[in-house]
């Protein structure tokens, strides 16, 4: 099936696209599914939205999805705040009226993902008025019932992708797809993502519809690192973790400091990264690309286009999520990008291969160049763990994402140096980090229970939340 970029970059709150997003949007959707809004609403959040839950702000998300609120708008200050202590008995009250809610934390994961939810309608007396309804984070923001799921599934079974139920004009489910259709049509890579996205959302007015919620991603892009730039202070969570940002920022703005320290572009680049990452951790809103946690390495390429290598136009900058968005696509379709799935490298990993291959195609590369880009970036994230110190994203996930943006600027330089030709593809990457995901054990994926959360005696225990 056809993965839209429309979809593949979402707007939304921090800290997280699969802790945050994800819940928002399925407490929002659970009550509209209903006939008529409920007096109370049971939630239990399993496996790792219960193990990092509170850290990521899952409870939060919830208590706004049922308030009526939508990750593309909320007030980032909406109430309860982000860092405030949710109580887990309480009332959401927002656009949709008021609901009271109680949640629940189960450590045990639903069969189907580790970011599982359940939904049910109870009494006063907490007794179950509806069957629960079970609701799956999968990354990105991406939200599943299990019904849809199941379908899914036995959709990817049945269909070739000549059935595909969103028939696009240049179909491509993996690298090697991608560059059959450049080869055939003798078009770039962003080109044949723009016919297929224009036939994807033909309904909707096509590209011009696509194009214009690219600009506003970008948009928000830029908004979120100035934001992150010029914002001083400590970030929520209890760590006591300052933003370095505005700091760094006066450091490079200083001529004698830039001298002596040696700064050049990699400095704004990691500036530009951590900046939108400390924005993501204060609840601020930033792009899905492809997730919140890994949400500053393709703006922090992007800036490092703008401001170093050419004239970064609007053109350019669709041209790079065009591309960046086909690399999406292929690690989607073909393993994860949930961190609580794979670790790490499904997150900053897949957005480091995405911005290579942005980069790789605004500095004229071909699309074998751009192929092996993504899949340089991707290859030297692999085996990539997600242990977020205290359950926040914040230690290491930061200052992550500033080396996996330089990561994914040398790799398009890398293939930039080549022809294309490379010994390991791309798919053969994304296949390796499927199977790593799932040989990896589950304190490192998203749990809090292992890594440098243990090392710095900071794990999560259920006890605690």
């Amino acid at each position: 099936m056809t993965i839209s970029i429309v979809d593949m970059f979402s707007l939304g709150i921090g800290p997280s696209s699969s802790h945050t997003v994800g819940p928002m949007r399925a407490a929002k959707d659970f009550l509209d599914s209903l006939d008529e809004t409920p007096q109370r609403v049971r939630v239990e959040l399993r496996g790792s939205l219960a193990a990092t839950g509170r850290g990521h702000g899952t409870d939060r998300a919830v208590v706004l999805g049922l308030a009526g609120h939508e990750p593309e708008t909320v007030p980032a200050d909406a109430e309860p705040v982000p860092g405030a202590n949710v109580p887990v008995f309480g009332t959401a009250k927002g656009p949709r009226g008021t609901v009271d809610y109680v949640i629940d934390l189960n450590p045990k994961q639903l069969p189907a993902h580790p970011n599982g939810m359940l939904f049910t309608v109870v009494d006063d007396h907490d007794e179950a008025l509806t069957e629960p309804v079970d609701y799956y984070s999968v990354g990105g923001g991406f939200i599943l019932t299990g019904a849809q799921l199941r379908a899914e599934h036995e959709e990817a079974n049945q269909l070739t992708a000549a059935q595909d139920p969103h028939p696009v004009p240049h179909p491509f489910a993996s690298g090697e797809e991608l560059l059959a259709r450049c080869a055939e049509t003798g078009k770039s890579i962003p080109e044949i993502v723009r016919e297929n996205e224009d036939a994807l959302h033909a309904e909707d007015g096509g590209w011009p519809v696509v194009a214009a919620h690219l600009d506003a991603v970008w948009k928000t892009m830029r908004e979120c690192v100035l934001a992150g730039m010029t914002t001083p202070g400590t970030l929520p969570g209890g760590l006591g973790v300052k933003r370095r940002a505005p700091i760094l920022l006066e450091q490079l703005r200083d001529q004698a400091a830039r001298n002596a320290a040696g700064f050049g572009a990699m400095e704004w680049v990691n500036l530009y990264a951590m900046a939108v990452n400390e924005e993501n951790a204060a609840g601020g809103r930033v792009v899905t690309a492809p997730t919140n946690g890994a949400a500053g390495i393709i703006p922090a390429v992007m800036h490092y286009a703008r401001d170093f290598l050419l004239d970064f136009d609007e053109d350019a900058a669709r041209d790079f999520l065009l591309a960046a968005g086909a690399a999406g696509s292929i690690i989607k379709e073909n393993a994860s990008i949930s961190g609580a799935e794979v670790g790490c490298q499904g997150e900053v990993g897949s957005a480091s291969a995405m911005a290579a291959a942005g980069l790789c195609a605004v500095l004229g590369g071909t699309p074998a160049q751009i192929e092996n880009a993504a899949e340089i970036g991707l290859e030297h994230n692999l085996g990539l763990t997600c242990d977020p110190v205290g359950g926040l994203v914040q230690i290491p996930c930061i200052e992550r994402n500033a080396i996996g943006a330089v990561k994914a600027i040398n790799a398009a330089r890398l293939a930039r140096l080549g022809d294309g030709t490379n010994r390991v593809s791309l798919d053969d990457v994304v296949t390796t980090m499927a199977a790593t995901g799932r040989d990896m054990s589950s304190k490192y994926k998203e749990t809090a229970m292992g890594g440098l959360a243990v090392t710095l005696g900071m794990p999560v225990s259920f006890t605690e939340c």
